[in-house]
This record gives C-alpha cells, structure tokens and sequence, in this order.
C-alpha cells in the first residue's frame, strides 16, 4: 500500500541495460549525498531508482515501528511497520538452537490477566528479555536480540537467574533487568539488580566458531531495598542518567523509584512525578519523558524544573494505552485493544496530530518499539 495511491501505477516501466545514475551529470555517491537531504516520503514517490536507493543500507536509515504479535494461533510474530511503504515486513524469524520455549500470552488461572513478553530497545537493537512459558516458568535463559541493519538474530549471555514480571529498561547502550520472579519466588531474585552493556565492543576470537564475538556479560548491580517491585511487569523508563519505575500501573496507589546509573544508587521519585505516572510511559532520546493517563486518554510530557505534568493532547484512543514507544518526535502508543497504534507527533506546534497505523489481520500487538528501517529489495 503506497503513501502516494496510484502515482506508481501512472508511471511508465522502462527497462535498461546499462546503468542508470541516480542524478544525471554525477556520480552515484555524489548524488546520494545530495538525495539524503530530501525527505524520504519524497524520494518515494518520485521513481524507481530513488524509491530503491533509500533502502540502502548506506542510505540514512528512517523510524520504523516495530511490533511483537500474538497470532490467532497463538503464535509469535515479529514485523516492521514501513511508514514510507505504509506496510508491514515479517522479520526473519528468531534461530531455532537453542529452541524458543512456547511462549503463554494467557493463562486458564488468569484469564482477565495478560502474561508480558518485556522487551527494551538497546543501541538501536530489539532485545527481549522476559517472557513466561508453561507452568508459568522464565521463557528466556538469554536475551533475544535483533539487529535491524543486518537483519540477523542472535543471543545475549545468559541471565544468571532467567525471570518473567520483572522490571525491564534500557539506558545509555545498556540493558537492565531487575527484580521478578524465577522458576519460584525467591527474595534475592526480587532485590537484585543486573546490567549488560551492549556497546562494550571488546572482542575476542572464538576458536571453536573461528570468528570474532562481542565479549557480553551482565553485571549485578546494587540491590533494589525490597522485593514490592516484583509484582508485575515493570517498564523502567531511561532518562537523565537515571532509571525510573512506578511498582503498579493505572491510577492506583503507587510506590516511584529511581535508579541512579551513574552512582549505582537508588532515590525516592519526585513527588509530581510520581502523582502524574498514571499509565504507560516512555523517554524520547533519554530527555524528555512522556506519560499516558489511561483513564483519561490524556498524552502528558513531564517538567522536571516544576516537577509537573503538561497535557499534550488528550484523545479517545489513548484511553487504556498498554505501552510508548518515543523517537524523532513521535510518540506511538499501543491502543487497549491491540489492533491499532495511535502516533503522535510531539514535535509539531501544538494542537498535536494524531493519526492511526493499523495492525495485520489476525493479530494483536503485544509490544511496540521504534527502531532504524532495515534494508529490503524494491522493484
């Protein structure tokens, strides 16, 4: 589904043998440069070998949405929302050795209750890491990781204790899990708290496989001071330097914590930003935080100077929001029903624009990120 309905089909097919520049007069490195000013949208709808050059990976990659899906079979999907295309791209499955447990989405004991896959977005990589299987045991012993540029999957070093409802964050190229539960609960599991820097670009050569592998590890880091965040899936929002969580999503009672990278300590959260945390939230570029009020359907941006909230827009399809996701100035939020994702551009003078990306048939969203494009063929 084109942005530009109709303008492809109008255009003429012309076939050459020989090659044809991207800019007559100059060479084709020359005129990429020139190319890469121009929006992409633009680039698009204009012909062939310009629609093709922005899938290059030498090309500057554009946002995608990317989204985890439950499939009426009760299956896990992956894809990529292309904003350019209008469509969603499958990603390639994840690798089968070790083989990915089945994961549960529901269970017979909680039907009313929605068991998360968490997942965080790390140096432009989408890293699961929680997830409950059968019995309601940890799914994931390694993290899940896949790299949009070489569109490969592969995994992250095993977790010293695999868990599921933890809490789950990302800051400054380093994954964070902490708290939840494991194959049983366990009070050191609940208060613990473990880091995996993924731009440690220290390698080594691996004799067995004969090629060079990142050396990843994860780290302990100081302990949470009791085990009330291990209730439920907790997203801890990177910004500022800091870790921020809330214990209990909606409108009820809640305790804030924050989490202090730089000194490995943990802080009470602010008084307003604690009163104004009533839903799912997320960071743009680790600076600014937006929150949704669920039951208001309210998008509100909080000021750390006055430690308040500011309404951004408020909107009937914010209502219930499940999850954010923040970057290049649009906020998408995944509706209460899964099928739909509502963006929001944060950046525009206000009011804010609203429009609706609309999931596949057949599925529902269950997690939602914003990450570079991926190369693909275009004819």
């Amino acid at each position: 589904m084109s942005l530009h309905p109709g303008t492809a089909a109008k255009r003429p097919k012309h076939r050459h043998r020989h090659h044809q520049s991207l800019l007559p007069g100059l060479p084709d490195h020359i005129a990429q440069l020139c190319l890469c000013l121009v929006p992409p949208s633009s680039l698009y709808s204009v012909c062939r070998s310009w629609r093709r050059l922005i899938y290059y990976s030498s090309f500057p990659p554009f946002p995608s949405i990317y989204a985890l899906f439950s499939s009426s079979e009760n299956n896990l999907h992956f894809s990529s929302f292309d904003p350019i295309s209008s469509q969603w791209i499958p990603l390639p499955p994840p690798p089968q050795d070790p083989p990915l447990r089945r994961l549960l989405f529901r269970h017979p004991a909680f039907l009313s209750r929605k068991l998360p896959i968490q997942s965080v977005t790390v140096s432009g990589k989408l890293v699961l890491l929680a997830a409950t299987a059968d019995q309601l045991l940890p799914a994931l012993s390694h993290p899940l990781v896949f790299d949009p540029p070489s569109q490969t999957w592969t995994h992250g070093p095993p977790l010293s204790a695999p868990r599921r409802w933890c809490i789950a964050g990302a800051l400054r190229g380093a994954a964070y899990v902490a708290s939840g539960i494991g194959s049983h609960y366990d009070n050191d599991v609940a208060r613990s708290v473990e880091k995996w820097d993924l731009d440690d670009l220290s390698a080594v050569v691996d004799p067995k496989v004969s090629e060079l592998r990142r050396r990843w590890k994860w780290e302990k880091m100081a302990k949470l001071r009791d085990a009330k965040f291990s209730r439920e899936a907790i997203d801890a929002v990177g910004w500022r330097g800091k870790l921020c969580m809330v214990n209990v999503k909606g409108d009820a009672a809640k305790e804030g914590i924050i989490y202090d990278v730089g000194a490995d300590s943990w802080e009470e959260m602010p008084e307003g930003m604690l009163a104004g945390w009533r839903g799912p939230a997320a960071a743009m570029a680790e600076e600014t935080i937006f929150a949704v009020d669920e039951s208001k359907g309210r998008l509100n941006k909080y000021d750390h100077v006055k430690d308040a909230w500011v309404e951004i827009v408020e909107n009937q399809l914010l209502k219930g929001a499940q999850q954010l996701a923040a970057a290049a100035g649009k906020v998408c939020v995944l509706c209460a029903d899964g099928m739909r994702i509502a963006v929001v551009d944060v950046a525009a003078p206000p009011p804010a624009r609203v429009w609706v990306v609309e999931v596949p048939p057949r599925f529902q969203a269950l997690g939602i990120h914003v990450l570079p494009r991926f190369s693909i063929s275009v004819d």
